[in-house]
């Protein structure tokens, strides 16, 4: 048998609640789950590549990063502190005009490893050179969801076709879906092939929303209605998908979301930093709408940690609603896990369950941050951090374990070849 043993466990299936098993058994068979449930009832026997005795520490479902842009690790660090305009047009577009597939390939990397040491087991990523991102993450074993970045300058209507068929059809752990960078940087001809484009295939779509009170002022003064009002007139949204950020939609836009059963993805670290505010994520889930959580890209955040995210998303919504009980901890656990799978469409990387892909993470509960074990989903969320991860496995296969990487290739060189683009584009 190729599968793993996982004994002596705590187990958060998240399948239908937050119980937690106690002397809880996961077995694995490939890449998927074939058994998971109290130890008594696990099947007898059977010869298995390894045993882990977890000896009491949690397994639970990875967290899925649901927004992304993990090629611009390379610029972590090189602008900080600038409001999102001047951040973006100064700082951020001269410099990814100079890089190239290569410089994608190992920035993106660099974000897996992270991605691993905070639980994650698949990201949702939105970035330039698919093909390159594509190449990393399979060759590290790492799910992702790619989708697109169409604007005025990058991206044409007939690439994406190109990658939604070429990325829909390869290895399992890549998929791809239909994007625009935003409706501030895509016209409304593009807009309206990239709604063709849904059509033509039914497929979702999906593009940063309503992330600063600018960007909003702006579209209503071209078009006399919102970044959502106008994706819905042209049709973006008949076959589903979402947006990213959505700190200011209108009741209007609200509606639209909750009809059309779109998903929002917030990114409480990059909205703090960049000060472009805090989305009412409490209203959006009393309408019913499904939220995941993302970190952005390394460049505006600068943590990929799904751990600070959570706290952020819980933290903000108390302090904004002057209300300490308007944020449950579990509803933010939901939100990272199966709450981003949905907007992933990773239905088979969910929950903890026999038959779905043994996406999964370990979790250090000897940890003092982690004592006493009152209630382990609180503590996830208000003390957990990424020291806390033990051992993340994606597709049954485990790629970090103990502060060890089996991602393929040597971290100390992928750091090395990040810091050379680093280095090209001071010469440039």
């Amino acid at each position: 048998m190729s599968g793993i043993r996982f004994y002596n466990a705590r187990i958060l299936t998240m399948d239908g609640g937050f119980d937690v098993i106690d002397d809880g058994v996961l077995i694995t068979e490939g890449e998927r789950i074939s058994y998971v449930g109290a130890g008594g009832s696990a099947p007898a026997g059977g010869d298995y590549s390894r045993e882990i005795d977890c000896h009491g520490n949690l397994i639970m479902p990875g967290f899925k990063n649901a927004h992304t842009h993990s090629g611009m690790t390379f610029l972590r660090s090189l602008a900080d502190d600038l409001p999102l305009d001047k951040w973006l047009n100064e700082s951020i577009f001269p410099r990814e005009a100079k890089l190239d597939d290569e410089g994608i390939y190992w920035s993106t990397k660099l974000a897996v490893m992270e991605y691993l040491t905070s639980g994650i087991t698949a990201c949702f990523d939105m970035y330039l050179r698919p093909y390159a991102i594509a190449r990393a993450t399979e060759e590290c074993s790492f799910r992702c969801v790619q989708v697109g970045s169409m604007n005025d300058f990058s991206q044409s209507l007939e690439l994406q076709e190109e990658w939604l068929d070429r990325l829909n059809s390869g290895s399992e752990l890549t998929t791809y879906m239909l994007g625009y960078h935003a409706e501030y940087t895509t016209s409304r001809e593009l807009l309206k092939g990239l709604a063709d484009l849904a059509e033509k295939y039914k497929v979702p779509v999906w593009g940063h929303n309503s992330e600063t009170r600018g960007e909003v002022e702006g579209c209503l003064e071209r078009y006399g209605m919102t970044p959502t009002g106008i994706a819905e007139e042209l049709g973006l949204f008949n076959y589903g998908g979402g947006g990213y950020h959505c700190v200011y939609l209108s009741d209007e836009d609200i509606e639209i979301f909750r009809r059309r059963d779109l998903s929002i993805v917030t990114n409480p670290g990059s909205n703090t930093k960049l000060a472009s505010g805090i989305a009412p994520i409490t209203r959006y889930l009393k309408e019913g709408i499904n939220i995941g959580i993302g970190t952005d890209g390394p460049a505006s955040n600068n943590c990929l940690d799904m751990f600070r995210e959570m706290f952020l998303v819980t933290g903000l919504q108390k302090l904004q609603n002057k209300d300490a009980a308007s944020m449950d901890a579990n509803d933010v656990l939901y939100m990272a896990t199966v709450g981003g799978a949905k907007a992933m469409r990773l239905t088979e990387s969910d929950v903890l369950k026999a038959g779905k892909y043994a996406d999964l993470t370990v979790i250090d509960l000897t940890k003092p941050e982690m004592q006493p074990v009152n209630n382990i989903t609180k503590n996830l969320v208000y003390s957990g951090s990424k020291s806390d991860v033990k051992l993340t496995m994606v597709a049954g296969k485990i790629l970090y374990e103990d502060g060890r990487y089996n991602i393929g290739e040597d971290p100390d060189i992928i750091i090395r070849e990040v810091n050379k683009v680093v280095e090209s584009m001071k010469e440039n």
